[in-house]
């Protein structure tokens, strides 16, 4: 994983898909070179099983980097793509429980566990409220483990499900089948189906966007927002022009012709929730989030599906 130094938001990614193992340690180190070459580049790399994955903010900066890679390689690279989220509406309760014998050992998990939703910006919270010991504490990390690593899959399209809390309430074990694999799959058992039952819906990332024209532009600036789904924030005079401050979807900005003009500022601002679009995925999802680019789950892992 590469990065420049400091925090910044991966809303926009895209894949290099079909390469073995050596061609992607080489382009990997290639990207990694180029991203430390140019500062401004605030960009991270990521390995997957069949490729590499190139995330960010700036449509720009990775569209040069795409352009730069296909330049200098015979690849498959994929079109940019949105990095949407998912969240809950309302609380939930639900119960894993894992036994299987494998290989003549017994393996025993079970927890009960609470989701709800969490205040917007704030993240993950696990919390502990198991009370006389129905579940050991020498489990706890591989619960909060599996718990999320379910999160990071979410429920209606694969995209990772944000601002939650966790509770686990309940649960037992045994003596002797009890073990960190076994809760780490129930952890991620009960979290899926609690997830399920809690209203999930999908959520776009918006940008701020500040866009400064002369004042007989202000009608078109203000329509063209408009038919963006935009919001708009506010509207100022400065120095003989008129600026013009609004919330606008990513999905609505991408490839826009405004993009590196004079005048024109972007950043990420947060996520909202996506438009309802004749029922998709049974929630707020649009009919333009197209499943993510994922590295797939080992065998074995708390998120792999699990039969009764």
């Amino acid at each position: 994983m590469t990065s420049k130094s400091g925090e910044f938001n991966r809303i926009l990614s895209f894949a290099i898909e079909s390469i073995n193992d050596e061609d992607r340690a080489r382009l990997q180190q290639q990207l990694e070179t180029l991203i430390q070459e140019n500062p401004k580049f605030r960009v991270q790399v990521k390995a997957f099983e069949e490729g590499l994955i190139v995330s960010g903010e700036d449509e720009l900066q990775l569209m040069e980097i795409r352009d730069n890679v296909l330049l200098t390689n015979q690849l498959t690279i994929s079109e940019l793509q949105i990095g949407y989220r998912e969240t809950i509406r309302r609380s939930s309760e639900a119960e894993g429980k894992y036994i299987r014998k494998i290989g003549g050992s017994g393996n025993y998990g079970h927890v009960k566990i609470r989701i709800e939703p969490n205040e917007a910006g704030k993240g993950f919270d696990f919390i502990n409220d198991i009370k006389g010991g129905v579940v050991p504490r020498e489990y706890m990390k591989s619960i909060e483990e599996g718990i999320r690593e379910a999160l990071r899959g979410g429920v209606l399209a694969g995209y990772e499900i944000i601002d939650v809390k966790a509770t686990l309430f309940d649960g037992s074990y045994h003596d002797f089948d009890s073990n960190e694999m076994a809760f780490r799959i129930a952890g991620s058992m009960a979290i899926k189906e609690a997830a399920r039952k809690a209203i999930p819906v999908l959520l776009e990332p918006v940008m701020s966007v500040e866009v400064t024209a002369p004042g007989e532009f202000l009608g078109t600036i203000l329509g063209d927002i408009s038919a963006r789904r935009g919001r708009i924030e506010g509207v100022e005079h400065a120095a003989g022009s008129q600026v013009v401050r609004a919330i606008v979807p990513l999905a609505e900005m991408l490839n826009s012709s405004a993009r590196g003009r004079p005048g024109y500022l972007m950043h990420f601002a947060g996520y909202q929730a996506a438009p309802k679009r004749d029922g998709y995925f049974g929630d707020d999802a649009p009919a333009y989030a197209r499943k993510p680019w994922n590295p797939k789950p080992l065998a074995g892992s708390a998120a792999a599906e699990l039969e009764d």
